[in-house]
């Protein structure tokens, strides 16, 4: 593509995501002519609402919330998710023996888990050096996060590495290239693609997952945000919850891509 095409391919891209928006929020708003609060609100009392949450700072200590408990959980999915696949992408007989009881549980949805996450982890405060990390309620949902995101972790980096040809595999040990010199030349660079793409796919479904997480057994949160706001017939909080709970799902996916982007690039790849 020459430098000329790229400023009106964005240019492009920019105004017909906007007229999506801008039909969207009509559309809602035909929709919810006449309602008030207590019924499904339009856009105009949505955001009436959403400024009174983020006035009195409430918004914020939801947002901060969600996004500290996904955080944890995502990061300690990730943690053990690729140095598993990994593992179980390079060894035959490792897959095998995971393999089955993952692709058992892989299916059963991280809600399902509540009522065992609230009893296993109702009274346990996650402690380190002395200091708290999180607290019990926190320890649930960051549970639920990290069954949400382990399993599409974990098979993305098995497959990424199970489906490496051989041929250049054959090429780096005639090279005498071995071990951690394999994994670093060889097996992550053709991995990584895959594996990001799992990361990226994984923390859509974490953000997903937190919001019905955060219904039960929390007092801070999007979804206990959702919830509370409901139960006291603010269904313009309600609203303005589930706007803020799509515009950060819309910035996380953003800033994944853009991570995603960075790192094939530093190693001179692209994404198709």
């Amino acid at each position: 593509m020459s430098h000329s095409q790229a400023p009106a391919t964005w240019w492009r891209k920019f105004a017909l995501g906007s007229l999506g928006f801008v039909v969207t929020i009509a559309l809602w708003q035909v929709a919810t002519w006449g309602n008030d609060i207590t019924e499904v609100p339009g856009p105009w009392l949505t955001l009436q609402g959403l400024r009174e949450l983020a006035t009195d700072g409430v918004l914020w200590r939801n947002i901060a919330a969600s996004v500290f408990r996904v955080a944890w959980g995502f990061c300690l999915a990730a943690g053990i998710g690729i140095p598993l696949g990994v593992w179980m992408g390079w060894n035959r007989d490792v897959v095998l023996f995971f393999n089955p009881t993952i692709q058992m549980m892989r299916p059963i949805s991280p809600i399902a888990w509540i009522p065992f996450a609230v009893v296993i982890f109702g009274g346990a405060n996650f402690m380190l050096a002395g200091r708290i990390l999180f607290d019990a309620s926190d320890s649930s949902a960051i549970f639920l996060i990290f069954l949400a995101s382990f399993f599409p972790i974990v098979t993305a980096t098995t497959s990424a590495v199970r489906s490496i040809e051989l041929k250049y595999l054959r090429s780096a040990a005639n090279f005498g290239v071995t071990g951690l010199g394999l994994f670093r030349r060889v097996i992550l660079p053709a991995a990584l693609p895959q594996i990001l793409t799992g990361l990226r796919l994984a923390l859509g479904i974490a953000w997903v997952v937190i919001v019905a997480a955060e219904m039960l057994g929390v007092t801070s949160g999007l979804g206990f945000q959702v919830n509370d706001s409901r139960n006291n017939l603010r269904m313009d909080y309600v609203a303005a919850a589930m706007v803020v709970i799509g515009l950060v799902g819309l910035a996380l996916d953003m800033a994944m891509s853009n991570l995603e982007a960075s790192a094939l690039a530093r190693r001179g790849m692209s994404r198709r």
